[in-house]
């Protein structure tokens, strides 16, 4: 079974200069239930100074349907981002940091050993107050800035936040730089690391139109949870040229075709990626909504 977490709403949007309302992202979200995708990033907690697209998370959060089975995530990047996350009835937190030097510095103003013994403090707190924590790494393929990442930094960030209280783990490609054989090579590695009872997530950008082969290679490696975002959507604020996610009917129709269960309605999916092209008001990246379904 494909477990898929739905970004659009959060990482879709946030890097959008078209502001969308509330109401429009409550639709987007239920929607994206009714096709039968149970896990969505909802929102952020971020500075809403910083990223004006996410400022309503609250808002959202109060307003979205409740549903059994249903996980409702958050971003959250620092101690304030936790606080705000805990007073509303957010499931999962997404607490994130990078794995280079260069790009934390550069957006975050700390390095990556400073960042990850802060952090590790808020998963603790997040999970005693009852929220479930995953952890996510960004540039776990590559950073804009120095190029490679070494691998062992990637283990050691992701071992410190499960010791800290993370249920899993989830690699993100921040900047689309990460080809097939690294992808496998990576997973495979946190396999032998941490043992294949770890809940691995991988998170790909489409930057250089490698998103699905790199989900393929995953998928062989034994991966069996990815983020993905509707009608291809979004990108990083904070890391230059990362457009375009995995798109999630582009990605559910390749695992369709082989034959694997992802538990969506198909073609309600992509009505809801038609949808989001008339709520953005462009056309949109994803391939299914101009290929049809075979």
């Amino acid at each position: 079974m494909i477990e898929i977490c739905e970004v659009g709403p959060r990482d879709g949007l946030q890097n959008e200069c078209k502001m969308v309302s509330t109401e429009s992202k409550v639709e987007l979200i239920t929607r994206l239930l009714d096709s039968g995708i149970r896990n969505i990033e909802a929102v952020s907690f971020v500075n809403p100074k910083v990223v004006p697209q996410m400022a309503d998370a609250e808002e959202v959060l109060k307003s979205l349907p409740k549903r059994n089975g249903v996980r409702y995530g958050g971003l959250v990047l620092s101690r304030s981002g936790l606080e705000r996350a805990l007073k509303t009835d957010v499931d999962f937190l997404h607490v994130v940091t990078t794995t280079s030097d260069s790009f934390n510095l550069r957006n975050a103003k700390r390095t990556v050993e400073q960042a990850v013994e802060e952090l590790s403090l808020v998963i603790k707190d997040g999970a005693s107050s009852g929220k479930g924590v995953s952890g996510v790494l960004g540039t776990s393929f590559g950073c804009p800035f120095e190029g490679e990442v070494p691998l062992e930094n990637v283990l050691k960030a992701a071992e410190r936040f499960l010791e800290a209280g993370c249920t899993e783990i989830t690699l993100a490609d921040t900047t689309g730089m990460a080809n097939p054989v690294q992808v496998q090579k990576v997973a495979e590695t946190f396999f032998d690391t941490f043992g294949m009872d770890l809940s691995l997530g991988l998170h790909f950008h489409n930057t250089r139109g490698l998103g699905l082969a790199n989900v393929l290679a995953a998928h062989h490696a034994g991966v069996r949870r990815f983020d993905s975002s509707i009608a291809g959507l979004g990108g990083c604020p904070f890391a230059p040229k990362a457009v375009g996610n995995v798109c999630t009917e582009d990605m559910i129709n390749m695992f369709h075709g082989m034959g694997a269960d992802t538990g969506t309605d198909l073609p309600a999916v992509l009505e809801t990626a038609k949808w989001m092209e008339t709520v953005m008001e462009r056309p949109l990246d994803g391939m299914l909504m101009k290929a049809g379904i075979a």
